[in-house]
């Protein structure tokens, strides 16, 4: 059994030697660990430092192209080297890596296929905005998805090899809420394991403006929604709209009983203009869903190529071991 831990590194030649050496090198369970680093474009010493702290692998995106990008790379990566289970860690030292047997326990005893290491946040010290962020996140996705108690903004999370295969991230932002989505339209187990969090002083480097961080994060989860839940999502419309067209079409009716019905055909119009819409958007929804019966037969090719080319798949080791001594990585 073989455990790669992906790290995806944007500037943090400060941390990443920490989170590096942090990685438990022998786990009860695992034969192999190793741990692979996806530099995003970084301009400081990153590169360099992955390499004295101990990282197996690095490449580097040439350029930076976002977190979603790095940790879908990251993924394909492991999968590539013989990956059996995948850790996925941000390089700001933000999580205790020490912590990963716990992590992959459940996967090991074959009781998930993902695994989150939830934060604690009431205990965790960060900027008021974002913690109030992260609690709004989790109170909505939570209810959405049906997955109490999981931390959906965390990228401390564990992968089997099945899972690693079926997820894909369509996302240009960020793939934590997304991929939830995907893990269950894929019917993927998921399991949670509270862990504390460090707290982290400079700035994310995700979030570089709340504001900007809150709409884009927002999009991708109405777009996972759209993509996902297509029935549930304009049915709720379409709901809300007859609801809403009901109630002057009832007013309309009553004055037609009243014998008054001459002075409020508008309401009878009203009326059924929003009830019309809102029968259009169940059918919308009806269209959707067969579009997402198409989507999971392609995934499911998808899938099925995925896991024939990582089976053929021979990992350039001289390369890489030649990029070690020259302190170069592999460039996308």
């Amino acid at each position: 059994m073989k455990l790669i831990v992906t790290i995806p590194a944007f500037d943090e030649e400060e941390t990443i030697s920490a989170v590096i050496r942090e990685v438990p090198r022998s786990i009860a369970g695992i034969h192999k660990v190793e741990v692979l680093v996806i530099d995003d474009g970084s301009s400081d010493g990153t590169v360099a430092a992955a390499w004295a702290a101990g990282a197996d692998h690095v490449f580097s995106n040439g350029r930076n192209r976002g977190l979603a990008f790095s940790f879908q790379r990251a993924l394909n990566e492991a999968l590539a080297r013989g990956a059996d289970i995948i850790v996925n860690t941000d390089a700001d030292n933000h999580y205790d890596q020490s912590r990963i047997p716990d992590l992959i326990s459940p996967i090991l005893r074959q009781a998930a296929d993902m695994v989150i290491g939830s934060r604690i946040l009431k205990t965790l010290t960060m900027p008021a905005a974002n913690k109030h962020g992260n609690r709004l996140a989790n109170f909505v996705m939570q209810r959405l998805l049906r997955v109490e108690g999981i931390d959906v903004s965390s990228g401390f999370r564990a992968y089997s090899r099945e899972a690693a295969l079926r997820l894909n991230v369509f996302s240009g932002h960020t793939y934590t809420h997304e991929t939830l989505f995907n893990a269950i339209d894929r019917g993927l187990r998921i399991a949670n394991v509270p862990l504390e969090a460090r707290s982290v002083e400079r700035p994310s480097r995700l979030i570089s403006s709340l504001p900007r961080h809150v709409w884009r994060a927002g999009i991708v989860i109405l777009q996972s929604i759209l993509r996902y839940q297509p029935l549930q999502a304009y049915g709720s419309v379409g709901a809300l709209l007859i609801l809403i067209g009901a109630v002057p079409f009832a007013r309309f009716l009553y004055y037609t009983l009243s014998a008054d019905s001459g002075q409020h055909i508008q309401s009878l119009i009203l009326g059924t203009v929003l009830i019309g819409f809102g029968a259009q958007m169940f059918v919308v929804g009806l269209l959707a869903t067969a579009v997402g019966w198409n989507r999971q037969l392609l995934e499911e090719v998808l899938y099925r190529q995925k896991d024939g080319a990582v089976q053929q798949a021979s990992p350039p080791v001289e390369l890489e071991e030649i990029g070690k001594r020259n302190g170069r990585v592999k460039v996308a």
